[in-house]
């Protein structure tokens, strides 16, 4: 039996278009919207996300060194494999944020909600976390025991005390 020659041409395309999909550098960052809010608009990763309502997004493998967070609404946020070093969290809201191998190295992560958040194998080194809310939080145990040496401060929404969310 012989494939007729329109067949090859048509996978030939289909392979060269693949190829250079592959190839062509993306130009913006988008945030990944959860199923049930599928088919709205994108966000784009902008310097400036101070205060947004970014609940259950997906930010896998997204770079956010630097970006203003603050006062964000990211509860049931995904960070995994993320880079968030010097980024300013300042008061988020990040229960229930699985945030897994993710880069937290010289965030601001004061007054941080971080109840229920699965952050194992992140990195938090130099990581302000004055009054940040740990509490049922799932941490690697010695990145558990580094954040306890510098815990201070309580969290003013929770009333309880970094030290004490980390089970210090």
């Amino acid at each position: 039996m012989l494939i007729p020659t329109s067949w090859f041409k048509a996978l030939r395309h289909l392979l060269l278009s693949t190829i250079l999909l592959l190839l062509l550098p993306c130009s913006t960052a988008l945030a990944i919207t959860p199923p049930e809010i599928r088919g709205q608009n994108e966000i784009v990763i902008s310097k400036d996300m101070h205060g947004l309502d970014l609940k259950g997004y997906e930010f896998v493998k997204a770079d956010l060194r630097g970006v203003d967070l603050g006062e964000a609404d990211l509860r049931g946020a995904v960070f995994n494999n993320s880079q968030l070093q010097e980024a300013d969290l300042k008061g988020a809201d990040m229960e229930d944020v699985v945030a897994f191998a993710s880069l937290f190295e010289d965030a601001d992560l004061r007054q941080v909600n971080f109840t229920s958040a699965l952050l194992m194998e992140s990195i938090f080194t130099n990581a302000q976390i004055d009054g940040a809310d740990f509490s049922e939080a799932v941490l690697n145990r010695a990145e558990q025991k580094q954040l306890c040496a510098r815990a201070q401060g309580t969290n003013l929404m929770s009333d309880i005390s970094t030290s004490e969310s980390l089970g210090c």
